[in-house]
């Protein structure tokens, strides 16, 4: 096996009789970096998308949320055991809250949005906090008044600014009303002041006005009902293990989701987004992969003297073969290797520096560069399918060439 290596790398960087091949080995390389670079990169720009956009998500969403197996439905709080529920190990927070579509008004400007009732203390049991307020303070209350934080959409469509004194008017239809309907009795209606716009996602900004949740209770007539219960989790506490305690604690009624699943098809389109990207690579790297293909049949019938010597000497058919499939590996791995440092390298110079910018960015986007993040397993799958590629591209012309220049038939 030392001699069959040691051959080899003589043949790899040794000059040939025929200058082509030297150049068709150099090409054969080249192909498989650039073909892994490209893999390393690519990889990693959606790696850094997906942890960027689930962090926005995870800012506004909780680790796990309670609603009715209904749809849109909500529910009796007292319909379920909230302390038995906080018993469960690794529950920090248990908070319901009420969430409906309402009509806003301010000024002359209109606009439907959800009024998300939550607690006073909302930016202590989530993590949606001061961080995420782009205008203004975290207010839900002062002196027993309500405020309001409002989605830097909404406040957008709405010309909502802290700098006035105009109040937001809330209209919601009343639930159970009877006889001629009129502005009255058709409509529930109340007015909140603005404390701050907060900034999370677009989806959610242009959603969301968050309330105080007595407020909310008041409006959409819900005494004693909410819409969901939101649960947080201790920080390294396995979601899936919590949300199969909560479901065997409540039963079929509710429905107990993760944060996947609150945005399991958008996560599943990223998913496959990626790995759609990651086997087209590849299969451009197979055609890549064939120049290693033609370097060693080029190579093999320069060597035919080689060979016969070789033979001359004692060297039996798999010894020869084996030479010839460790300069194919070597191609091969080479290739990976140049293309995962160049890739790493690239990835990291962008993580640091941020050079390659967002184009049309003026400010408006969470990230101003394209972010990116390096996984091991990534890299290990990578290298795996570039160095099993060349496997099989060494392996083709033994298998089938040499035979031509060795004594005996091919088996």
């Amino acid at each position: 096996m030392k001699t069959a290596f040691y051959i080899a790398r003589r043949y790899l960087i040794s000059k040939k009789s025929v200058n082509v091949i030297n150049i068709i080995s150099g090409v054969s390389i080249a192909g498989v970096t650039v073909g892994t670079f490209a893999l390393v990169v690519i990889l990693s720009v959606f790696n850094g998308l997906d942890f960027s956009i689930k962090s926005l998500f995870s800012t506004f969403d909780p680790d796990i949320k309670i609603t009715n197996t209904v749809k849109g439905k909500s529910f009796e709080l007292n319909s379920i055991d909230i302390d038995k529920i906080k018993q469960i190990a690794g529950i920090s927070t248990v908070t319901p809250i009420i969430e409906e579509d309402a009509f806003l008004m301010y000024g002359n400007r209109q606009y439907f949005a959800t009024i998300k009732g939550v607690p006073t203390n909302y930016n202590q049991v989530s993590r949606l906090d001061t961080s995420s307020i782009t205008s203004g303070r975290f207010l839900l209350e002062a002196d027993h008044v309500p405020f309001a934080l409002v989605g830097q959409g909404v406040a957008y469509y709405l010309s909502v600014g802290l700098s006035f004194t105009d109040p937001i008017h809330i209209y919601t239809l009343q639930k159970g009303s009877k006889g001629r309907p009129t502005i009255e009795n058709t409509f529930n209606h109340n007015t909140i002041y603005a404390s701050g716009i907060f900034a999370n996602q677009q989806e959610i900004d242009s959603k969301y006005v968050l309330v105080p949740f007595g407020f909310a209770q008041e409006l959409f007539q819900m005494e004693g009902r909410v819409s969901a219960i939101e649960v947080g989790l201790t920080k390294g506490v396995s979601e899936d293990v919590v949300k199969d305690e909560i479901a065997h604690v409540l039963g079929n009624q509710f429905a107990v989701k993760t944060q996947f699943e609150q945005h399991e098809l958008f996560y599943r389109v990223m998913q496959s987004e990626k790995w759609a990207i990651f086997f087209i690579l590849a299969f451009i790297l197979v055609i890549a992969s064939f120049n290693i293909l033609g370097s060693l049949s080029m190579l093999i019938i320069d060597k035919k003297a080689d060979i016969a010597i070789l033979q001359s000497m004692g060297a039996n058919q798999k010894l020869v073969r084996t030479i010839f499939l460790f300069e194919g590996w070597m191609i091969s791995l080479a290739g990976a290797t140049l293309g995962l440092i160049l890739g790493v390298l690239i990835c990291w110079i962008q993580i640091e520096f941020g050079i390659l910018k967002i184009p049309g960015n003026d400010g408006s986007f969470i990230f101003s560069s394209y972010p990116v993040e390096i996984r091991i397993s990534d890299l290990l799958a990578i290298f795996q399918l570039v160095t099993g590629i060349g496997f099989l591209a060494a392996w083709y012309p033994i298998r089938f060439i040499s035979g031509k220049y060795l004594n005996g038939p091919v088996k």
